[in-house]
C-alpha cells in the first residue's frame, strides 16, 4: 500500500519561511512526477509546484520565484521550501506521487500565514 506523509506545515507570519516534506513508502514500482498542491477554504484544490524524477518542474505563476520544489529519488521524498510567505498562501497542502499511471495524495498539512 503506496503512503504518502507530509510535514512540516504550520503557523508563520507574512514574509517568513516553511519547508515542507513529502515521503513515499510502500511503491513496488518506480516514483515518476511529484507535486504539491494546496486548497484553501471554499476553493478549488490547485497546483503549486512539480517536479519530475529527472528534475524538471513547474510552478504556479502565483508562487513562481518564492516557492522552491526539490526531490531525493534514492529517499523517495520532496520537498517545498517556501520564503516570502504571504496571507493567501494559507491553505492545506498535499502532496501527491504519479507511480505506475496512478495518483496518490497525501493526508495534508495546514499551512497558515498571518498578516
Amino acid at each position: 500500500q503506496v503512503q504518502l506523509v507530509e510535514s512540516g506545515g504550520g503557523l508563520v507570519q507574512a514574509g517568513g519561511s516553511l519547508r515542507l516534506s513529502c515521503a513515499v513508502s510502500g511503491s513496488r514500482f518506480s516514483i515518476n512526477a511529484m507535486g504539491w498542491y494546496r486548497q484553501a477554504p471554499g476553493k478549488q484544490r490547485e497546483l503549486v509546484a512539480t517536479i519530475t524524477s529527472r528534475g524538471n518542474t513547474v510552478y504556479a505563476d502565483s508562487v513562481k520565484g518564492r516557492f522552491t520544489i526539490s526531490r531525493d529519488n534514492t529517499k523517495n521524498t520532496a520537498n517545498l521550501q517556501m520564503h516570502s510567505l504571504k496571507p493567501e498562501d494559507t491553505a492545506v497542502y498535499y502532496c501527491d506521487a504519479v507511480i505506475d499511471y496512478r495518483t496518490h495524495w497525501g493526508q495534508g498539512t495546514q499551512v497558515t500565514v498571518s498578516s
